[in-house]
């Protein structure tokens, strides 16, 4: 991943992949940036910055040749190795995020899930060991995990956090409300659920107009 680009930027990646994914299965050879655009609801402008940071990808009068970008963006997204996850907390949502498990993501697997429920403890939920908290360094160490999907709940997610950074986790998708202070090389991805539909309900209610993008992260 190049170091410079915008944070919106690496955002908008995977649904391009996503997208030359589709295209390249469909038998497509070639893309304009207005086809793109009609497609992944991005601006045609913005794709066109976006992949600029990465120099010449496509040809004036051309386009963008659908295999050579699918495989750009794979490199780019290091899509061509596996990266070990786990999932802490394995209550109502972390059930739904095991028996999801990226199945149409072929870098990305949860191999673990830690929890203190006696009931699951020691059993395999949708494919996936369910260990005991307790061993979470240990099993970090062992299976290499270097990013960790936190579900748990509030009261207890601070001091699992603590243990998180000093197992050596280099990134953290953090679902819980609370935002923690990371050392630099950990980064975390909040996800809030509750935030994200008040969002959608206040545009709703606010009748926005279709140039007023929900996806303002994106832009």
């Amino acid at each position: 991943m190049h170091k410079d680009i915008p944070r919106a930027t690496a955002k908008r990646l995977p649904i391009y992949h996503r997208y030359l994914r589709f295209l390249h299965n469909a038998g497509k050879k070639r893309i304009s940036s207005t086809e793109l655009s009609d497609a992944v609801k991005v601006d045609s402008a913005t794709i066109r910055r976006d992949f600029s940071y990465f120099g010449a990808l496509g040809k004036r009068g051309y386009g963008y040749d659908v295999d050579y970008l699918l495989d750009f963006f794979s490199k780019t997204l290091n899509q061509d190795r596996l990266t070990s996850v786990a999932l802490v907390g394995v209550g109502h949502l972390g059930n739904a995020l095991l028996n999801y498990n990226f199945r149409k993501n072929n870098n990305v697997r949860i191999g673990a899930g830690f929890d203190i429920n006696p009931d699951i403890v020691g059993t395999i939920q949708s494919g996936v060991p369910v260990y005991h908290l307790d061993d979470l360094e240990e099993q970090i160490q062992q299976q290499a995990i270097e990013i960790v999907i936190l579900t748990v709940p509030q009261a207890s997610a601070s001091e699992i956090v603590d243990r998180l950074v000093n197992s050596g986790i280099k990134g953290i998708l953090n679902f819980t409300p609370l935002r923690y202070d990371v050392p630099k090389h950990v980064r975390v991805q909040n996800v809030d659920l509750t935030n994200e539909l008040q969002t959608l309900i206040y545009f709703i209610d606010s009748n926005m107009d279709d140039g007023d993008d929900l996806e303002s992260e994106f832009n």
